[in-house]
């Protein structure tokens, strides 16, 4: 039996000062491996729509594409906490629609809780969506459903005022009921000082090591997607480069005839088979 991660332990990690591990998944193969390796929480990230279904980024990710991998990935772990994130158009809407969508994460879709982008002005609709029984992890900093607004792929909070505002945006987050915050392409110092006045977990992504947990894209981590690199990943494998060596090597055995060998083959009795070559010959197919 493997133990549930909880909210509550996530929340004594922090008072212990013990480091929150977060990875994204979006399949069950995938979500087996975060399970045997033991992470805390496990994200269904709308990242999908990059690194898996090839668009140019986040925006075009449905709700059905995303109770679609939820529910494959909640097949495949049981102990992290399981995060659905809320797509773009899912919850900017009004709160109500909010709150059924966020439904559809945990009663459709086998996730514990879901998250959303944005800051003070999400603060209604986090309050919402808590009110009806979801916990809710809030993300600021650099929000990739609003990168046309933000002018693309860029650091946030790097002025004094800018930093100001995302501190404030965390509080009304930690206000509204959101249990832990993902502080995105943040300055270090910043979303250090941040985390010290939340009494909720911030989990970094490209914000330095003084947040209380961190998370990385399970693609980028692995090194199967290169289009391109944010400057704070690091790379702690190079599974794609493997990947296409194995696929040559088949391409080869297979035109050179070395696959399938003996090995991979099913044998027949041979009375059988005499039986089954008599049958063709007197059918004149022999």
């Amino acid at each position: 039996m493997t133990t549930k991660v909880t909210i509550q332990a996530m929340q004594r990690k922090k008072a212990r000062g013990e480091p929150i591990t977060m990875v994204t998944a979006y399949d069950y193969p995938t979500a087996l491996l975060v399970e045997r390796a033991g992470l805390d929480m496990l994200l269904v990230g709308d990242s999908l729509g990059m690194v898996v279904l090839g668009y140019q980024g986040t925006v075009p990710v449905t709700m059905d594409a995303m109770i679609h991998h939820c529910q494959a990935v909640a097949r495949g772990a049981q102990s992290p906490f399981l995060i659905g994130d809320m797509p773009f158009g899912s919850y900017e809407v009004s709160p109500q629609e909010a709150v059924r969508n966020a439904v559809r994460f945990l009663k459709e879709g086998g996730m514990d809780a879901v998250k959303l982008e944005g800051g003070r002005e999400m603060a209604p609709t986090v309050a919402a969506i808590v009110a009806a029984g979801i916990p809710v992890q809030g993300h600021i900093g650099l929000t990739p459903q609003s990168l046309s607004a933000l002018g693309g792929f860029r650091v946030q909070g790097k002025t004094a005022a800018a930093a100001l505002k995302l501190l404030d945006d965390a509080l009304a987050l930690q206000e509204a009921g959101c249990f832990s915050i993902v502080l995105e392409a943040v300055p270090a110092p910043v979303a250090a000082a941040i985390t010290r006045r939340l009494r909720i977990p911030t989990i970094g992504i490209g914000a330095g090591a003084g947040c209380d947990g961190q998370v990385l894209v399970f693609h980028d981590l692995v090194g199967l997607f290169d289009r391109f690199t944010p400057k704070f990943v690091k790379r702690y494998a190079n599974v794609a480069a493997e990947i296409q060596r194995a696929l040559a090597e088949y391409k080869e055995d297979v035109q050179a005839r070395r696959f399938p060998a003996d090995e991979h083959t099913y044998a027949m009795d041979e009375g059988e088979l005499d039986k089954f070559l008599a049958a063709l010959a007197a059918r004149g197919e022999g």
